[in-house]
């Protein structure tokens, strides 16, 4: 999952002689918001359609000013740093070059996003569990091997720092392959771990629900 494999080759490339009326037909037909502006395969920066806006149909390129002349992907940056640069900078679009410093190809952000999405495994059926830990201390391989010993596996995990505060923690995101968790949240439970959150689950109903709470008088005496 680098650079070189998300991007579209079919999105346009914009040139100094191009008007904003052309960008703007551009950025409407493939709708994104931003396109990098490219001379003789060197990257120039980003032109976005905000400031296309404020400018007349007929004014070439050339006399506007790019933005994000600093933000790019090397065609070999795994998915991780693109999303950072797409978060430290707000985009739409990322450019991607080569060792060379030329100009390779564009990502389309929404295209990532969406290819990010199912990487997690989020088009797969199955719960989601938040289990909240602290500074780093947990360890994936147990927590793997609890779930695991009730035949339930995990699709994906990811880990997300808490706020800094005195009070905050921070949230391990379990991606599973069932539904039905009931029995993986007790085994969590009784190991004591914090579940702060669980989505797209079976509910527990009666009698199923019974067994569940008499489980769980039991595994807390």
């Amino acid at each position: 999952m680098h650079a070189k494999d998300f991007i579209n080759p079919m999105l346009p490339v914009l040139k100094s002689t191009d008007t904003v009326g052309e960008a703007l037909n551009w950025m409407e037909e493939y709708r994104i918001g931003q396109l990098p502006l490219i001379h003789e395969q060197e990257y120039q920066g980003l032109i976005s359609h905000d400031i296309l806006l404020d400018a007349d149909e007929d004014l070439p390129l050339l006399a506007l000013q790019p933005e994000f002349e600093d933000a790019f992907a090397n065609v070999n940056q795994h998915i991780f740093e693109i999303l950072k640069i797409v978060q430290q900078h707000d985009l739409q679009a990322v450019v991607v070059l080569d060792e060379e410093q030329s100009f390779v190809g564009t990502i389309s952000v929404q295209e990532l996003l969406n290819q990010f999405s199912k990487n997690l495994g989020s088009q797969e059926i199955g719960a989601v569990l938040e289990i909240a830990v602290e500074n780093r201390s947990y360890s994936l391989s147990e927590i793997s091997r609890l779930i695991e010993s009730n035949n339930v596996k995990i699709i994906s995990s990811y880990y997300t720092s808490g706020t800094g505060l005195e009070d905050s923690k921070d949230i391990l995101t379990l991606k599973l392959n069932q539904q039905d968790i009931s029995r993986v949240m007790a085994t969590l439970e009784r190991f004591e771990y914090d579940i702060v959150g669980a989505y797209n689950f079976e509910e527990i109903t009666s009698p199923d629900k019974e067994r569940y709470d008499m489980l769980m008088k039991y595994l807390n005496l």
